[in-house]
């Protein structure tokens, strides 16, 4: 386990990179195995996911080779192996695994998934798009077991129940070399959805609507890597360095963002009186000055992204009056950071799952522990504003999410050290 300690209370200047998006990097790593010829995946986020991913495709003797920030992926050698319950429940995205190995293999023996505890995040959507392609699921033996029919898997249409990002990359996934039209009605629409669309339409699949809520797939018979892609900038990492910047920044520029990914999250924190500069593909955040309390609601894509809820919440603690509102909609008990914000001395609560936050005029360090990416990202936040020391138990939750967070953060002035515990 690993801790991340911070010496607060320092202004932090300069400039920060984001890097690719951990929630495209997910998806792209276990898509990679569709491919007949070696991938190469340039812009991967240097974190604890992408070796996680790695360690299960080693497992399948897919060769891979991580340098700066380039992953090669070569498959062309790929077996078909069950995917170890110890490795999958380390992080949840290994689901993924299911969509790519049944459109690889026709078959899928996966562990059921781990990864944060934010609360119910069920399956159910993806096993209704497999069995509506003609798979048949089972769990046996704790592991969920995958199987297409004898002649493959057929097109059909399939109507979400919600807009589920994982539900949609599965289908996505399973789909791309079945037989006939796949549509997704009620798909999910997030910028990594598009990503993958493009990194499976330049191998040769055919996928259509893309960022829209319906998707239409022409299975073709095999797909094959013809040239490199380069993965998003991270938004999430984006509205991060966002809220730290206008919490304890001195003039922070926060290079490789795509704006209109974050239109939701930029409105709201503009909304508070954060001053920013846009360029192409940068954003200067000026130091903050008296900050006004606004009410956040999470939604899915366009909307205010759940996984910005957390690291926004330092940025409500420095608003100077009134009564700061959350309300997630999609994960409701994603308050797990609070109690530990109340440690550091934040007015701060949680009433019938929806936040209520108050001014706080000091915050002070202490030893609190990250129960998963984001409320880890929220007390990082909190750390660097708060006098002392702040001792982060279980930083490893940081390190899934966050590329090269200490490197980054030390740049701009932090004086914060990640160690074994």
């Amino acid at each position: 386990m690993k801790q991340m300690i911070i010496h607060g209370g320092k202004p932090l200047k300069g400039d920060v990179w984001i890097g690719g998006a951990k929630n495209s990097t997910v998806s792209l790593i276990p898509a990679a195995i569709l491919s007949r010829t070696p991938v190469t995946l340039e812009c991967v986020p240097r974190i604890a996911d992408v070796d996680n991913l790695m360690d299960l495709l080693h497992e399948m003797d897919v060769k891979c080779d991580f340098k700066e920030t380039t992953l090669h992926i070569d498959p062309t050698a790929i077996k078909m192996s069950p995917l170890p319950a110890g490795k999958i429940k380390s992080l949840r995205a290994s689901y993924y695994f299911m969509g790519a190995l049944l459109g690889r293999f026709g078959k899928a023996v996966v562990g059921f998934p781990g990864g944060d505890d934010i609360g119910p995040r069920p399956i159910d959507q993806h096993i209704k798009g497999f069995e509506a392609l003609g798979a048949t699921v089972k769990n046996e033996n704790d592991q969920i077991v995958i199987s297409a029919p004898e002649g493959g898997l057929t097109g059909n249409d399939i109507d979400l129940a919600m807009p589920s990002v994982g539900a949609t990359v599965n289908i996505i996934m399973a789909s791309v070399t079945a037989h006939g039209q796949t549509v997704i009605k009620n798909a999910a629409k997030e910028p990594e959805i598009i990503d993958l669309a493009t990194f499976l339409n330049n191998m040769g699949a055919v996928i259509r609507g893309a960022g829209t809520d319906t998707i239409r797939i022409d299975g073709v018979e095999k797909i094959a890597s013809k040239i490199p892609h380069t993965i998003i900038p991270d938004r999430i990492e984006a509205g991060t360095y966002i809220s730290l910047a206008a919490c304890i920044g001195d003039g922070i520029r926060i290079h490789n963002i795509i704006e209109e990914h974050l239109d939701s999250y930029l409105a709201k924190v503009e909304e508070m009186g954060v001053v920013i500069d846009a360029d192409e593909d940068s954003l200067f955040v000026y130091p903050a000055g008296d900050l006004k309390m606004v009410q956040v609601k999470t939604n899915p894509y366009p909307g205010f992204a759940t996984d910005l809820q957390q690291p926004i919440t330092p940025l409500l603690l420095s608003a100077k009056s009134g009564e700061g509102v959350i309300i997630d909609n999609i994960y409701p008990k994603r308050v797990r950071h609070i109690p530990e914000l109340q440690k550091m001395g934040a007015d701060i609560k949680v009433e019938d799952n929806i936040i209520l936050v108050h001014p706080t005029s000091e915050l002070h360090g202490a030893r609190v522990h990250a129960d998963e990416i984001r409320a880890g990202a929220s007390l990082m936040i909190a750390g660097l504003m708060a006098d002392g020391e702040t001792v982060i138990d279980n930083a490893d939750n940081i390190l899934r999410g966050y590329d090269r967070v200490e490197e980054k953060l030390r740049k701009l002035g932090a004086d914060v050290t990640i160690q074994n515990a």
